[in-house]
């Protein structure tokens, strides 16, 4: 864990967020006190059989933020360092998301906390299995709906569906398809979900350059974290022109000044777990990763990874967040003092959540839409969000993140305005 993690807590960090933004829109105190916590947070232990006959018993989660703009929503993570405080927070950002898109969902986050880098696929599906029967009634296609996130994949999903399905309700199963996103395109999932998180990335740093009449043909990149939304993020970016010369995870960091070759590290990634042993690129080291001189930073591995002496390294142009929460208060600071513009996580990293619920309305209604449909209605909904967010911000002299927060706020408070408390 790095020193920035342990100085920071995500969930008061993005508590923050919402105080600030809170101000700015004039939210009331009852909604704000509604918002700053969860609705719901379910620990659950449960017992899983080993490959060796040994059982383990495993700590599960699903933190259940807000649902006053329809169903929670929101992945499952699978890693080391997954605690109560981070799911709170990821979940609260989830809400956020869906209420700046107009995506008719609320904000939910779960995951076990376990390295699945530890285990073989036949024991990753009987502990998907097993935590998906011990979350049982609280997930459901019209009340929760649970996706990918780190440490899960559409394998992942599909195993949920199949146990959700077979130990629910009898009637309506093919509706129960619905009960998570992020699937397979053979077990219901849509065209274009794997990649929609780095596509909706992309469209934001194209608007952005569009903007600036910045020309992204010769551009540089580098990218935190090459797992799904950094690889794919720098696949597409690769087709428009921009090199990512640096990249790096868990294992390491890499350099290479001509650019590294996207899918080529792509399948690597896929095929190793990791970028460890990758040939084509030099070895380098954190300090250096962040040193490295290019147009783009996207940071897109875990929460809180630029603090103050991350943020004074940066030499680039503009940071597209990737990851949920990538950068502290403090790397926040020293990055406005320098003028380094940032777009925020809720507004950079929607494209999965509006994808998956593109794949939630395909299973509801029993269809299939193709690809050009899919990013036709992507490019839309993240255009139109960017375009808001920096107009808000322009007209009210605040930075974009607090502007999105602000937005997703309005609708949130009009729907509590319309709708009143029960009873």
């Amino acid at each position: 864990m790095s020193a920035a993690l342990e100085e920071f807590g995500f969930f008061q960090v993005v508590q923050g967020y919402l105080d600030q933004a809170s101000g700015i829109m004039g939210l009331p105190d009852h909604v704000r006190e509604i918002l700053a916590e969860p609705k719901n947070e379910l620990i659950v232990h449960f017992p899983v059989r080993m490959d060796d006959g040994r059982n383990r018993v495993f700590k599960g989660y699903r933190i259940q933020h807000n649902n006053v703009m329809g169903p929670y929503k929101g992945g499952m993570r699978y890693h080391e360092a997954v605690n109560l405080d981070e799911l709170k927070a990821l979940a609260m950002q989830m809400t956020w998301k869906c209420a700046l898109l107009g995506v008719p969902f609320g904000g939910g986050k779960g995951g076990i906390k376990f390295n699945p880098r530890d285990h073989s696929e036949d024991e990753l599906r009987r502990i998907t299995r097993r935590f998906t029967h011990a979350l049982g009634t609280n997930i459901g296609p019209a009340y929760d709906i649970p996706a990918p996130d780190v440490g899960t994949n559409a394998k992942t999903m599909v195993w949920m569906m199949d146990t959700y399905m077979n130990t629910g309700p009898t009637y309506e199963k093919n509706d129960q398809r619905a009960v998570v996103t992020g699937k397979t395109i053979n077990a219901g999932g849509s065209e274009g979900r794997e990649k929609a998180t780095g596509q909706g990335v992309v469209h934001c740093i194209k608007e952005w350059a569009r903007e600036r009449r910045f020309d992204l043909e010769g551009a540089t990149a580098i990218v935190q974290g090459f797992g799904n939304v950094g690889s794919n993020a720098a696949l597409l970016l690769s087709k428009l022109g921009v090199s990512t010369i640096a990249t790096g995870d868990h294992t390491g960091y890499l350099h290479n000044e001509e650019g590294l070759n996207a899918h080529k590290l792509q399948d690597y990634v896929q095929a190793n777990g990791s970028i460890e042993g990758y040939p084509r690129g030099e070895r380098i080291t954190r300090d250096e990763f962040f040193e490295t001189p290019a147009d783009l930073f996207i940071p897109a591995a875990l929460e809180n990874q630029v603090g103050e002496k991350e943020a004074t390294a940066l030499r680039v142009r503009l940071i597209a967040e990737g990851a949920n929460g990538p950068i502290n208060p403090a790397g926040e600071a020293v990055l406005k003092d320098r003028g380094i513009p940032i777009i925020p996580d809720v507004l950079a990293n929607s494209g999965g959540v509006t994808v998956s619920y593109y794949e939630w309305v395909q299973n509801r209604n029993s269809e299939h839409w193709d690809l050009e449909e899919v990013q036709r209605r992507l490019l839309h909904m993240i255009r139109r969000a960017y375009q808001r967010t920096m107009f808000y911000a322009a007209e009210k002299k605040v930075d974009p993140r607090i502007a999105a927060y602000a937005l997703a706020l309005e609708s949130l408070a009009t729907s509590y305005e319309e709708r009143g408390i029960f009873p």
